[in-house]
């Protein structure tokens, strides 16, 4: 099972979309390991969007992130990286399909709703940046019986 960081950003949370989002990755069979809300600061920013600092845009970024609490979330699937960046939709939400939580929630690509995990050696890191291990759960999810091929209890 991979694990990947979901970030639900200043935006999705002003506008109340955090329920409607988290419902979307729950549909998907996907189990929620650790859930909090959080305010971020400019370090951890910094340390996350290390690969982005250099560009003219991370301030605005980094302002922005740091213009509301977030909801982070540790989220455990069989390649769920894969399967939340297709729930997800394209970067640029003008380009998402409808249906994905971009297509269907968001217009601009700096108020894109979520951040998630583009690799699962990246979600390791970065469920590790945002969470102690204390903070996450490791719980059988019954419905896996329903969801994936091979979880037969015996």
């Amino acid at each position: 099972m991979e694990k990947s960081l979901i970030i639900l950003k200043p935006d999705a949370v002003q506008r109340g979309l955090v329920g409607d989002i988290i419902k979307r990755f729950e549909m998907k069979g996907l189990k929620i390991l650790g859930i909090k809300m959080t305010s971020l600061d400019s370090a951890l920013l910094e340390a996350h969007y290390s690969h982005l600092t250099d560009k003219p845009f991370y301030k605005g970024l980094e302002n922005f992130m740091k213009s509301s609490p977030v909801i982070v979330m540790a989220i455990e699937g069989f390649e769920c990286v894969n399967s939340i960046r297709i729930i997800l939709g394209a970067t640029n939400p003008r380009e998402a399909e409808a249906g994905t939580i971009r297509g269907d929630m968001a217009i601009g690509t700096g108020r894109n709703l979520v951040h998630a995990s583009d690799s699962k050696e990246n979600g390791k890191k970065e469920v590790a940046r945002f969470f102690n291990d204390d903070e996450l759960f490791s719980y059988d999810k019954s419905e896996y019986l329903h969801i994936y091929e091979g979880h037969e209890r015996g």
